[in-house]
């Protein structure tokens, strides 16, 4: 099946930059996890706009960098969702955590492609799981 990976803006001004690299990066996380990418969709957007989402769909009144979507029709054979990212919560993360912005919003992009390939991270075991998972996705980026 061929993979559409594509990346949006909603309502922010935001050039995201080796968009190719990015995709076949998220092919390689996908296929480490025997897993492959039919249709992704990242849309980046403002702190407000993913606010409001957190607030409608998840009854979270809380600021996030990020929320994913699995479509109905996603399997471990042909992921399908959608990503949304906050660029102004990747952008403080990254200063908070003394990181890269560009680092930041790949391990963002990663952990949304993780949570639809199955990995959670409520619990303490989880979230460890969540970051070894991040980590080694990260280690998967080739420029």
């Amino acid at each position: 099946m061929a993979r559409a990976i594509r990346f949006t803006t909603h309502e922010i001004e935001y050039k995201l930059r080796d968009q190719q690299l990015l995709r076949d990066w998220l092919d390689r996380v996908a296929l480490s996890h025997k897993a492959s990418v039919a249709s992704l969709n990242y849309i980046l957007v403002s702190d407000e706009f993913l606010l409001s989402m957190n607030q409608e769909y998840l009854q979270h009144d809380t600021l996030t960098d990020i929320i994913t979507f699995p479509d109905e029709t996603s399997t471990r054979d042909a992921v399908v969702g959608e990503i949304y990212i906050s660029v102004d919560r990747v952008r403080e993360n990254a200063v908070e955590f003394g990181v890269e912005f560009t680092i930041e919003l790949r391990r963002v992009m990663a952990h949304g492609l993780l949570h639809l390939l199955g990995l959670k991270d409520k619990s303490a075991k989880e979230i460890k799981e969540m970051r070894a998972a991040e980590d080694a996705a990260l280690m998967l980026f080739k420029k």
